[in-house]
């Protein structure tokens, strides 16, 4: 007789206590999974909504040789899920990373147990070839949550990492802006930037994340929201301008931004929160003439493209730095996988301070 586990989901259980049991059915001859995943039941006009996502369970077919079967442990909600959602059909599973655990293995590579980070997109249990599966590096320290491997010792940290050396090519002394400072991406830029010897000057949406910008290091932060002229206040935070602006927002924040650029001043365009949920039109971009005369150099970029060993590389330099208490983390976890589209709208309007995670 061959076993047949049956993902057993109790209502009077937290997410938290999903687990797999072993179950011995009469005359079964396959093995069966079910996974619960949240899809796009419409495509999102403005801000998301509840009714937008509809929760589905699936039932995944027994492992073939060379797959793994995934349990998900951490899941993540980024900006960027606004806009590739664009792309998906309705009916879809959302996009996404998760750190999860081989439970089951078909593949050498990947015995059970192995903790991996998988873009298996929004859902409980998945099953893998193993091609697009990254172990979570082998000496991570068992004092630091798996969490941090979707955060700052992830595809963030990656993203600050390298726009911050390789897209404004950062140097000490330098001045460097940092918009949304105390998101996943930009509380690690600031940091990254104060450790090579650079004035940060972080921008922030609450009084409660300009303290946490503060606190951790930053030269100057402010909350965009409540100064009475965002130019004035940029001028004040440095009034001989900046030489580095990484850009996570977008939109008239930047244009004023770049009036205060430096001479050959490099702005690494890494997102555009502000405009992702527009309905009307986009607001218009930077006057011409500035970028022309004060010879400007705007990069967008994508993390993915930095992949073999310098993507290694950057992963231990980032775990290294968290590990000696060089880069503080501040994680916004929302317990519970049926809170996927609350976590995820919560992100989109502010509500989290660092990394938004979704704890499984």
């Amino acid at each position: 007789m061959i076993w047949r586990k049956d993902v057993i989901y109790s209502k009077a259980q937290s997410s938290t206590n999903l687990r797999l049991q072993e179950v011995a059915p009469a005359d079964s001859s396959f093995r069966m999974v079910h996974a619960k995943s949240w899809t796009l039941k419409k495509h999102f006009v403005g801000y998301p909504t509840n009714s937008d996502f509809e929760l589905k369970t699936v039932e995944l077919p027994p492992l073939k040789d060379g797959e793994v079967l995934l349990e998900a442990l951490y899941f993540t909600v980024d900006p960027y899920m606004r806009i590739m959602a664009k792309s998906l059909k309705e009916g879809d599973m959302m996009m996404g990373e998760q750190v999860a655990r081989v439970v089951e293995s078909k593949n050498a590579a990947f015995p059970p147990g192995t903790i991996v980070v998988a873009p298996s997109g929004w859902t409980t249990h998945s099953i893998s070839n193993g091609e697009k599966l990254e172990k979570v590096l082998a000496e991570w320290p068992d004092t630091l949550p798996l969490s941090l491997a979707l955060g700052t010792v992830g595809m963030p940290g990656l993203t600050a990492y390298f726009g911050l050396f390789d897209i404004c090519g950062v140097k000490g002394g330098e001045t460097v802006l940092v918009s949304a400072a105390a998101g996943a991406v930009g509380s690690v830029v600031g940091q990254i930037a104060k450790l090579k010897g650079c004035k940060v000057v972080g921008t922030a949406g609450s009084d409660e994340k300009v303290a946490w910008l503060k606190k951790h290091g930053f030269d100057v932060a402010f909350n965009y929201k409540t100064v009475k002229s965002l130019e004035e206040a940029l001028k004040v935070a440095a009034p001989e301008g900046y030489d580095c602006y990484f850009d996570n927002v977008g939109g008239e924040f930047s244009n004023a931004v770049i009036t205060q650029m430096k001479k050959f001043g490099r702005i690494a365009i890494c997102g555009a929160i502000s405009v992702y949920n527009r309905t009307g039109p986009l607001p218009p971009g930077p006057s011409p003439e500035i970028i022309i005369f004060k010879e400007l150099h705007l990069q967008g970029f994508v993390v993915y493209r930095w992949q073999g060993e310098v993507r290694q590389k950057a992963l231990r330099d980032l775990l290294k730095w968290v590990s000696e208490g060089k880069i503080q983390y501040h994680e916004h976890i929302t317990e519970g996988f049926e809170n996927m589209p609350a976590a995820f709208m919560g992100l989109l309007k502010g509500e989290n301070l660092g990394k938004a995670i979704v704890k499984a």
